[in-house]
């Protein structure tokens, strides 16, 4: 874990409630908090993944999960000001565009491990043209959007299916899998695009099929969406409803 500029008391919550003894021994912990130097914040991103290295060259698959990059990028604008650099797109100094991709081109696989790695990125009023997460989007293999209004609505894990994306899709995946990833976007996009109608009670059935069917499964879509934190559900066991879902879609 490579925790940038947490609070302390967010940190201290994780380490006494989110670890277990099981995974604390199996975890090593990079924590740098928002009072420490922005010297500090930024190598502490540097040393998560440098010790996340060590791991894979011992031969092991590694998980490295940073949060954020928002805030060493941050950590790395305080530090490109004092050193005199130009402010360029984003408010942000060059160093800060050059550092990114050598921190995360440092993950992946290797001829003895792999180190998978997950980063968080925050963004200003859900806005996806936020310099920084423009940026990771273009480095990283997909991004996870979490939508605010999901979760103002407690569907929670609170995530955007339509706006979230993974680039190695075709590469883990089956064809079976992929087209019944495919079917519930197309359901997912109907449904957004008469969502407004379906407020104003000005909807009328029958137009189109596929949107037909996008409205009455709605319902079944979000609650197939919607999972317990402590309730971890097989793969299969997913893949196994997202089948019977999309099989509702006519062809």
């Amino acid at each position: 874990f490579g925790l940038i500029g947490e609070r302390g008391r967010e940190l201290r919550e994780f380490l006494d409630h989110e670890l277990d003894a099981t995974l604390r021994a199996r975890s090593v912990l990079v924590c740098a908090t928002s009072d420490r130097s922005s010297m500090e914040r930024a190598r502490a991103a540097f040393t998560a993944t440098a010790i996340a290295e060590a791991f894979r060259a011992r031969g092991q698959k590694v998980l490295l999960l940073l949060d954020s990059l928002t805030r060493f990028a941050r950590a790395q604008r305080e530090i490109g000001i004092a050193s005199g650099e130009p402010l360029g797109r984003g408010g942000l100094p060059p160093s800060v565009y050059t550092l990114l991709p050598r921190l995360v081109e440092r993950a992946g696989m290797s001829e003895n491990g792999s180190i998978t790695a997950l980063y968080t990125v925050l963004i200003e009023q859900d806005s996806m043209n936020d310099p920084v997460a423009d940026e990771v989007r273009s480095l990283l293999d997909g991004h996870i959007v979490l939508s605010r209004k999901l979760a103002e609505r407690g569907h929670y894990p609170a995530i955007d299916v339509s706006a979230s994306i993974s680039r190695i899709l075709s590469n883990v995946t089956g064809r079976e899998h992929q087209r019944a990833n495919n079917r519930l976007r197309q359901l997912l996009a109907a449904y957004k695009q008469v969502e407004m109608l379906l407020r104003l009670g000005e909807y009328q059935a029958g137009a189109d099929p596929v949107t037909d069917c996008a409205v009455q499964l709605n319902d079944a879509i979000n609650e197939f969406l919607r999972q317990d934190l402590r309730e971890p559900v097989p793969l299969q066991e997913t893949l196994d409803g997202l089948l019977r879902l999309t099989s509702r879609l006519p062809e």
